[in-house]
């Protein structure tokens, strides 16, 4: 198994902005060999911003690097995102391989 996952610190009053786009996207994930499950998951909030982790599951790091390459990919990431101020930085990518799972 394969996990990855991004951080976004999204700008404190944006974040109903951010999720409303992340709720209306298409994702085209279920049409990709070796996806497992999706999830984004809100957070702690702070001073400057509202913590967001976007959290996918793969069966291989291969179907996931083949699905950055996809043109699921390409579609899902050309559709309209937040608005100008949402993000207080670019999101960090994480990704993790399984060692022990139950």
């Amino acid at each position: 198994m394969f996990i990855a996952m991004n951080r976004f610190k999204i700008n404190l009053n944006h974040d109903e902005d951010f999720e409303q786009v992340w709720r209306e996207r298409e994702t085209f994930l279920s049409e990709v060999p070796g996806f497992l499950k999706f999830a984004l998951l809100r957070g702690p909030q702070y001073d400057s911003h509202v913590l967001y982790v976007s959290h996918s599951t793969w069966e291989t790091e291969e179907a996931f690097h083949a699905w950055t390459k996809s043109e699921a990919f390409k579609n899902a990431h050309r559709q309209s995102s937040a608005p100008k101020g949402t993000y207080l930085a670019h999101p960090d990518l994480e990704t993790f391989n399984a060692i022990l799972q139950e």
